[in-house]
């Protein structure tokens, strides 16, 4: 990557810049599978055994690099430092020859994402060029930036979606995809995931004009792009800290799935949840397994606000907010959009008007996967409330008017799996 470049003042105003580096890799002969060394997104590591299953995987699962074990923060970040030194010194991991772009293919039965990662110039937000769409919690992004410092590496991709309008990028993808692959592997979750490296001028000059103009939504990674941004203000332009590392999918082609991302709240018992939410909202016992409690979520959603709160052994629909409660605890200075999300009305009128519940880590856990939610709400004595998802159209109408949707609202997928190819900002 040409790190000569313009500085982060003088960052592209007519949209995206995508830029090859080197990528670092793991060395198929050194360790075990590649499958064995991926991971899911550092905050994806959801099951109570997650961290150890993917530890003991291998011993160069990258989850030791992007979630470190030790009693201190600051111990965790140099643990990681030391791991990613003596990785790249012990030749388990190793850097491409020359910069690149990379097509990135996943494909599980009917459903098939293809994408470009590369490393990002970085815009400031009122620049209005990439889009974030929630909240942030400040613990996070402090902990990403002590990590990212400490590495002097980007772990693991964001995944940003634009719409496209041009074919110069989906040439580039269908050119590489003929080719033989850098690698293919298939990870424990069935997803098949294959990479190629763009490295003609031709191809990458046809995506930096097909990309210009076009404005990205943050589908998966606002810590991590709030985290490039802190990073970026620290270091001097220009600089490897002006870009970070990404996936772009065009969604035009490649729409991404949209799903929920559920509340465990650890303090708060199932029965004192339902006690505090009668006559206020409806409540109603649902029968059945979780498959058919989510129907009937998914039926209630579409006619306004609707939650299912779990953690007894059984099923609540929550729904029918009374619109008096509503209009007492909802901010009036928001669009209608926002106003009416099930997660703006889930954090303003329940979890703190009603419940009394802060927004702090031992209060409350935001879980990607349904039956864990459940799971670890009923071992706890805690409440789930699972959530229907919200429509990416909504995500994106609201993300241009530069409203943000409250935290943990969203969970777009797939994700890119974590491990197939880092940044190292020593390199740049």
């Amino acid at each position: 990557m040409n790190t000569t470049g313009p500085a982060a003042d003088d960052v592209r105003a007519d949209g995206l810049r995508l830029m090859p580096f080197r990528g670092l890799r793991y060395v198929p002969e050194r360790v075990g599978s590649l499958a064995a060394v991926t991971s899911p997104p550092y905050d994806v590591v959801v099951r109570p055994d997650g961290l150890h299953h993917l530890e003991s995987a291998d011993p160069h699962n990258i989850v030791r690099l992007i979630l470190p074990q030790a009693m201190t923060a600051g111990t965790r970040h140099r643990k990681a430092a030391v791991t990613l030194d003596r990785w790249l010194a012990d030749g388990v991991l190793a850097p491409d020859p020359e910069p690149a772009l990379y097509v990135y293919e996943q494909r599980s039965g009917d459903l098939l994402q293809r994408g470009l990662i590369g490393a990002l110039e970085l815009s400031a937000p009122d620049r209005g060029i990439v889009l974030p769409h929630e909240d942030v919690m400040p613990h996070v992004v402090e902990d990403r930036a002590a990590l990212m410092r400490t590495t002097a590496a980007n772990l693991e991709p964001l995944l940003l979606t634009y719409v496209g309008e041009g074919n110069g990028a989906q040439a580039v993808i269908e050119r590489a995809i003929a080719r033989e692959p850098l690698l293919s592997t298939t990870t424990e979750d069935g997803f098949h995931h294959r990479l190629w490296a763009v490295t003609d001028p031709a191809d990458l000059a046809a995506v930096d004009a097909d990309l210009s103009g076009h404005q990205a939504l943050i589908a998966d990674g606002h810590h991590r792009w709030a985290t490039y941004l802190r990073l970026r203000e620290e270091h001097t332009s220009p600089s490897p800290w002006n870009y970070g590392l990404v996936l772009l999918i065009d969604t035009a082609r490649y729409p991404l799935r949209v799903r929920a991302i559920h509340r465990l709240l650890n303090r708060l018992p199932v029965a004192d949840a339902l006690a505090a939410l009668e006559g206020r909202f409806r409540v109603r016992p649902i029968n059945g397994p979780l498959p058919a409690a989510l129907e009937v979520l998914a039926g209630a959603a579409a006619e306004g606000n609707a939650f299912l709160l779990a953690g007894d052994g059984g099923f609540h629909l929550v729904d029918r907010p009374n619109p008096e409660l509503l209009a007492t605890t909802i901010r009036r200075d928001r669009p209608e959009a926002w106003r009416t999300l099930d997660a703006t009305v889930l954090h303003a009128t329940m979890l703190d008007y009603l419940w009394h519940i802060p927004d702090a880590p031992e209060h409350i856990a935001y879980i990607h996967d349904t039956e864990a939610a459940v799971d670890q709400a009923e071992r706890r004595g805690g409440t789930a409330v699972l959530m229907h998802p919200v429509r990416e159209e909504v995500v994106r109408d609201l993300a241009r008017q530069g409203v943000t949707m409250p935290r943990k609202s969203t969970s777009f997928g797939p994700k890119p799996a974590t491990g197939l190819v880092l940044r190292s900002l020593a390199l740049d």
